[in-house]
């Protein structure tokens, strides 16, 4: 069915009558892959109590992961992808059961492809946080209840910190490479400063070093905006009737807008209607607002409020510089082959970010400057240009 496509990995389109008939009825009370509901490709990893950055201890950690490909006898040719904030371990595959959407990057990682899982091993988890199978507020406490609004804190060292536990437990030391695109790119950038011994290249799309005011004051609105929904209760809502879907297809909407650009937006629905309505005091709607409404309502269904909140938090957390000195100083410890790479129209994470990374890198294939694509696409662009994307990961993953 179209709606289960996720509108990241396309352009943007009107929503038809069919569309809309697809999101009636309200949505869950949460999104979230819960215990009991079928696995679809995902596998499971126990990882034991993880010491976080605060000072709290998450008690019982698992990871969610899928994998692609075979891992060789010498484990040297795994790649880990790290996902963007709604995106989870079903990087490729159907829709289906255990599976609401179908793979975000089938055009990426497969036979053949940029991602050759002919020549890699390619392992996907769940962020920890998350709400697709990895512990996070959906998940159920040791006291038998959902964490909800008692879930700690979590940073992005804190998630790549149990992704280095999985790592572990796969037996992969080193990794070939460490992919990652949008919060996917802030794992794999707090991978090279953290432990750039463990990787051998390294992929960072559209993503920043450091989460500047900008992004940080986008994030909090669309917090705001989950939290004053009244049916949130603070966090606790799965045994309520109804869950805090407004709050969370509003903060999705906010999102979008910084995922694409203005071009894309102006061109593709200009100033047409939705249906047959004039939207000038006649009770019809303008085609952008039904597009953004559409999306939002489908997001609910499929995510989970609380677990967005720790992610957005966990975005404004990185800074791969805490504690450990200046940018220059932190990349310049990485000897990764590395590839950085920009969106020219990304109004999320500026280019500039990513030239601001490549500068200080010392072994890019670009120099010191990012790789920059042109596309009409705006953030998103890194999910949805495969020939652009794959070409300049080809190249980084080349014998």
């Amino acid at each position: 069915m179209d709606w289960q496509t996720s509108e990241d990995t396309v352009p943007s389109a009107f929503i038809t009558e069919a569309n809309r008939r697809a999101m009636s009825g309200a949505p869950p009370v949460t999104g979230a892959w819960r215990e009991g509901d079928h696995p679809g490709n995902r596998q499971f990893a126990s990882l034991g109590p993880l010491a976080l950055e605060s000072g709290e201890t998450l008690p019982v950690t698992r990871l969610a992961y899928e994998t692609w490909g075979e891992l060789n006898a010498a484990a040297s040719n795994a790649i880990l992808i790290a996902h963007a904030l709604t995106g989870d371990s079903h990087v490729v595959g159907k829709a289906g059961p255990g599976h609401p959407t179908a793979g975000w990057w089938s055009g990426m990682v497969g036979p053949g492809l940029a991602i050759d899982t002919e020549r890699f091993f390619v392992v996907a988890p769940n962020i920890l946080g998350g709400c697709q199978g990895s512990t996070g507020p959906s998940s159920f406490a040791p006291d038998g209840a959902e964490w909800g609004g008692r879930f700690p804190y979590l940073t992005i060292r804190d998630q790549v910190a149990a992704q280095r536990a999985l790592a572990d437990r796969l037996g992969i030391e080193r990794f070939f490479a460490v992919i990652g695109g949008s919060m996917g790119g802030m794992h794999a950038v707090e991978w090279a400063a953290g432990s750039p011994e463990r990787m051998a290249r390294l992929a960072i799309l559209a993503a920043p070093a450091i989460s500047n005011a900008d992004q940080i004051a986008l994030n909090s609105v669309q917090i705001e905006a989950i939290r004053m929904d009244p049916t949130f209760r603070g966090g606790h809502y799965y045994d309520e009737d109804e869950g805090p879907y407004r709050g969370l297809a509003l903060a999705r909407r906010m999102a979008l807008l910084n995922y694409r650009s203005p071009d894309e937006l102006n061109e593709r629905f200009a100033r047409s209607w939705q249906g047959a309505l004039d939207p000038l005091g006649h009770g019809g709607r303008y085609a952008v607002e039904s597009y953004l409404d559409f999306h939002g309502n489908k997001f609910t269904r499929r995510f989970d409020a609380n677990s967005y909140i720790t992610l957005v938090e966990a975005m404004n957390s990185h800074d791969i510089t805490r504690g450990r000195g200046t940018l220059a100083e932190v990349l310049g410890r990485v000897d990764a082959r590395a590839l950085v790479l920009g969106i020219d129209t990304d109004r999320l994470f500026p280019v500039e970010q990513q030239h601001e990374i490549a500068a200080h890198l010392p072994n890019t294939i670009h120099g010191h400057e990012a790789a920059v694509i042109s596309s009409p696409f705006g953030h998103d662009a890194f999910l949805i240009e495969n020939d652009l994307v794959g070409a300049h990961l080809a190249e980084l993953l080349a014998e």
